[in-house]
């Protein structure tokens, strides 16, 4: 299976957090999956990294742990459009594709926005631990969504 990791999936897997391990049982997530992640993820995390002053040795840590994944580019036209087809769908406003019945317009934040078109022009599984992505489920992405573990 091919997944694309939401920007906070990938901070559980640098964590190694319990909810990182529980997403692979429940997921059978194993070496032989294909994992991706979007640049626009990179640049989230490399800010956090910034902003939390991560020393030498976490950031060479972060940088080996980046290389294990094929990182996805946004600068191409087909992920161009898809962004642009998400934002409207979102604010229910695409022509001839309508929000489903009981789902409100909303305003997605730019970097959703970017790695929603990324995982569903790569035709990957959106695997992300919040609910930003699910008015987008079974229309432009397959989301596998998991849950915080209880405290």
């Amino acid at each position: 299976m091919t997944y694309l990791l939401d920007t906070n999936i990938l901070l559980h897997l640098i964590r190694n957090s319990v909810l990182w391990q529980q997403t692979k049982r429940h997921y059978q997530l194993s070496d032989s999956d294909y994992f991706f992640i979007s640049v626009v993820t990179v640049g989230e995390v490399l800010a956090l990294a910034r902003k939390n002053h991560w020393g030498e040795k976490r950031l060479r840590a972060l940088d080996q742990l980046l290389g294990r994944f094929t990182v996805l580019d946004i600068n191409n036209d087909a992920v161009l459009f898809r962004y642009a087809d998400i934002d409207a769908y979102s604010q229910g406003l695409l022509p001839g594709l309508a929000l489903p019945p009981g789902v409100s317009a909303r305003n997605m934040g730019k970097n959703d926005l970017w790695i929603a078109a990324t995982a569903s022009v790569a035709g990957a599984v959106l695997l992300s631990a919040d609910r930003d992505f699910e008015h987008l489920n079974g229309v432009f992405i397959t989301l596998a969504q998991v849950s915080q573990p209880p405290i």
